[in-house]
């Protein structure tokens, strides 16, 4: 192997972002997905129930944009907790974009949950320390910012 080839190598395993973006995604979702594994629920599940929380009547198209998920990443979820009764869709006009909301299942999941996440958002920042999740804060500021402009 020529040294310009072993040096990109060396520079791209030593310096790439997404790679240490997706090995910290990893080993944070674990941590959460661990304690949340008592109830049946995924870290990604728990952040689409609280969207349709927070949102009243979530819209696929609009959970999809907030939570940076593909389509069909969401729906397959929203159709699993369907089946579990934590969402429900709505009837619209459009009949193609089927808006849903959380159920009063839903909402005891979340409840229920809440001791399982602080335990975990307890862990995750042990793990990271206060400046990282500082910047973490910082940096979704600043991609919302980039996504209104």
């Amino acid at each position: 192997m020529t040294k310009k080839r072993q040096t990109t190598i060396d520079t791209i395993a030593g310096e790439c972002i997404a790679v240490r973006m997706r090995m910290l995604n990893r080993v944070v979702t674990n941590i959460y997905d661990d304690a949340l594994r008592p109830l049946g629920v995924k870290v990604s599940q728990m952040n689409i129930l609280v969207a349709a929380g927070k949102m009243g009547t979530a819209r696929p198209a609009e959970v999809c944009e907030r939570l940076h998920l593909d389509v069909s990443t969401l729906s397959r979820n929203v159709e699993r907790m369907k089946a579990r009764g934590w969402l429900e869709v709505i009837p619209d006009e459009d009949g193609r974009a089927q808006p849903f909301r959380l159920t009063n299942e839903g909402r005891k999941l979340l409840e229920q949950a809440a001791p399982a996440w602080k335990k975990a958002q307890k862990r995750a920042k042990a793990l990271l320390g206060d400046e990282i999740v500082d910047l973490l804060g910082q940096a979704v500021i600043r991609l919302r910012e980039a996504d209104a402009s």
